[in-house]
């Protein structure tokens, strides 16, 4: 005889809301709901507009559905205070280098090299000299697309 199947009760857990709504993505605050189409883009850094965030501080970014790309142009001495976020972030520096705290220790990154971040990881770094870093983030960045950054802003 079989077992008859309990019916579930309380929150549904992560793998219910995919197999049920293919269309909701786990999402941080201020990201939409419902996910979209991924699409194919080609977009020339020279066409997405640099934010000014603070005087040492520019960047502009590129938002796909599942990740996000920034490009981040910072001054020699320019601090960026410790935070975390709940995204994934992959940081690898073009030119310059980059000094983060993180997980206890001091670590420098310089021109041709990468550092992963996990997700929830408090960090903070200084540019030790002109500095470009792209960094990539999964999901995207919902403070920054919402403008709601005010660590990086001075406020």
């Amino acid at each position: 005889m079989a077992k008859a199947k309990r019916k579930r009760t309380g929150p549904p857990n992560k793998t219910t809301l995919r197999r049920n709504n293919p269309g909701v993505a786990f999402r941080q605050d201020g990201a939409p709901k419902k996910r979209g189409e991924a699409v194919l883009q080609h977009i020339p850094w020279s066409t997405v507009p640099i934010e000014q965030l603070n005087p040492l501080l520019q960047r502009h970014f590129v938002v796909g559905r599942d990740i996000m790309v920034a490009r981040v142009l910072m001054k020699q001495g320019c601090i960026v205070p410790e935070h975390s976020h709940i995204n994934e972030q992959v940081t690898y520096i073009l030119d310059g280098a980059l000094k983060f705290w993180i997980d206890g220790r001091e670590i420098v990154v310089g021109a041709g090299e990468v550092l992963t971040i996990p997700p929830n990881m408090p960090h903070k770094a200084e540019a030790l000299e002109d500095t470009v870093d792209l960094d990539v983030f999964s999901p995207p960045r919902a403070d920054w697309m919402n403008k709601d950054d005010s660590y990086l802003r001075g406020k």
